[in-house]
């Protein structure tokens, strides 16, 4: 048989990722701030794109009234999405979803980690959250003063040996956030070419500057600095402060024969202790102070009915309205004389349509997904986070009819807020444990919160063990191994039953 070339016909369907649904997807995952950014720079690089008013915008019908069909299409307004648009059959166009195949799986549904700023919006009833103004940009608080300029503002003030102060300046900016001087002066004195005399010169200046204790290179250092300040650094205090370890493991009878002190001495000196800053350099902020902002409010209402629902909206104080100025375009295209720049101007309609849909269908999107997270964790909502319940975005998904990918992009970088704080929607995707009767699971959530009550109701003098914990939360319900509990604790910041003896003892001495 003679190999030779050939022709042939072969009909395949596949995903084409356009760039416009490349755009769209991008759009899903951006939190609302962010959309507004993107918008502003989508205004700034489309001169046919402006900010509209609250109320639709009207009259285009009229502004194309005797014009071409030419003027009133674009090449985007073909596809079958424009059709349904046109049709007035919007609704049935699905929300951004596409094939499983050309997407990556993420399935985060782990615990959550709760972002509960409840003052970063206030009450309903605010000008912000009702539709209202938001604050002036003068209105806004300034960026605070960091640690480092802070401490050059007054060195130059405290010296004037050039050499002693070049030193000082380059070892305040060695210097943490916390306020602490992250490396060694020998280091410090072989990158710099000077003495140890040098150097030890210039970091005594700089533990002599505002506030006391900055410039310190361990813990020990920077409350000794701050008790001789206090003129309280006698040789008790010095051998109580050398001993922090021993203060640590809640060795009080051992601290106490070190320091030659009795009871009576010994609670005022941990009283100054505690009257004392460990991290000195935290007054200063490191930076522009970014408040949460949510993306998607709820509200409990009553309907018409007299039964009780939730008012479920986007917030609208970050989510400006965008609109295509047609009025404008009739102008431009009757100007334009060249075929190139006719072409341009299409573009630019048809990249403003596309972008006003896909806006319209993250909405669309957000606010499903969000109904049916507030739908099957409705517990949470009115009763607290004792009733919240395993979720994963397979079940979201499915629930709703999209893929885990799309609502893994709903979910990420956005925040709701309702009557009990501001959460990351990942927050209600937690993992389940057993519960102990067998009719189901609970919330890993849940079984934090119930440990953290437990440990915050324990005696002093009996504090529960992880066995004993195990006990107490089977008789709540919850069916947990040792090493379950143990996690969970840890994982909420709460230590050891060791070290809470030790921290309630040393807590006890007054």
């Amino acid at each position: 048989m003679a190999l030779g070339p050939r022709l042939d016909l072969r009909q395949s369907q596949s995903l084409v990722m356009t760039p416009q649904l490349q755009q769209a997807i991008k759009l899903l995952a951006l939190s609302n701030l962010e959309i507004e950014a993107f918008i502003g720079d989508a205004l700034d690089s489309n001169p046919l794109l402006e900010l509209g008013e609250g109320a639709p915008e009207s009259g285009i019908d009229a502004v194309f009234e005797g014009e071409p069909d030419s003027l009133r299409r674009t090449t985007l307004e073909s596809s079958p999405v424009d059709q349904l648009v046109s049709e007035g059959r919007a609704a049935d166009d699905r929300p951004l979803d596409i094939d499983a195949s050309a997407l990556d799986r993420d399935r985060d549904t782990g615990d959550g980690t709760r972002s509960d700023f409840t003052d970063s919006l206030g009450d309903f009833g605010s000008a912000s959250s009702a539709g209202g103004e938001a604050p002036d940009i003068d209105e806004r608080g300034g960026a605070s003063e960091t640690l480092a300029e802070h401490l050059h503002a007054q060195i130059g003030a405290v010296t004037s040996d050039p050499m002693q102060l070049f030193a000082a300046r380059w070892l305040i900016d060695q210097i943490d956030e916390a306020g602490y001087l992250t490396t060694t002066l020998g280091e410090a004195g072989e990158a710099l070419g000077l003495p140890q005399a040098a150097m030890q010169s210039a970091l005594a200046l700089v533990q002599s500057l505002d506030p006391t204790g900055v410039g310190a290179r361990n813990l020990s250092e920077c409350i000794a600095l701050q008790a001789r300040e206090a003129d309280r650094y006698d040789p008790c205090m010095a051998r109580l402060i050398d001993n922090f370890d021993l203060l640590a493991r809640g060795e009080i009878a051992r601290l106490k024969r070190l320091c030659q002190v009795d009871d009576e001495d010994f609670a005022d000196m941990l009283r100054e202790l505690r009257s004392y800053d460990p991290k000195p350099g935290l007054r200063f902020g490191s930076g522009p102070a970014e408040a949460v902002v949510p993306d998607i409010l709820v509200q409990a209402v009553i309907g018409d009915d007299g039964a009780p629902g939730w008012d479920i909206a986007l917030n609208p104080a970050t989510l400006p309205r965008l609109v295509v100025n047609r009025r404008y375009y009739v102008e431009m295209r009757h100007a334009c004389v060249g075929k190139d720049a006719k072409a341009w101007l299409g573009e630019r309609l048809a990249d403003a349509n596309w972008l006003l849909k896909a806006l319209d269908q993250r909405q669309k999107t957000i606010l499903k997904v969000a109904a049916e997270i507030v739908k099957q964790q409705e517990g949470f909502f009115r009763l607290g986070v004792a009733h919240l319940k395993p979720l994963t975005l397979r079940t979201v998904a499915e629930a709703i009819s999209m893929h885990e990918s799309t609502v893994s992009r709903v979910t990420s970088n956005k925040y709701l807020h309702c009557a009990r704080g501001t959460f990351e929607l990942k927050y209600f995707f937690t993992s389940g444990v057993a519960s102990a009767d067998g009719d189901g699971a609970v919330s890993a959530e849940a079984v934090k919160a119930a440990i953290r009550q437990l440990i915050d109701a324990e005696d002093p003098k009996a504090v529960l063990s992880d066995d004993t914990l195990v006990d107490l939360l089977k008789a709540r319900g919850f069916d947990l191994a040792r090493r379950t509990v143990a996690k969970y604790r840890e994982a909420i910041g709460l230590g050891s039953s060791v070290q809470r003896r030790r921290q309630k003892a040393l807590a006890g001495v007054r």
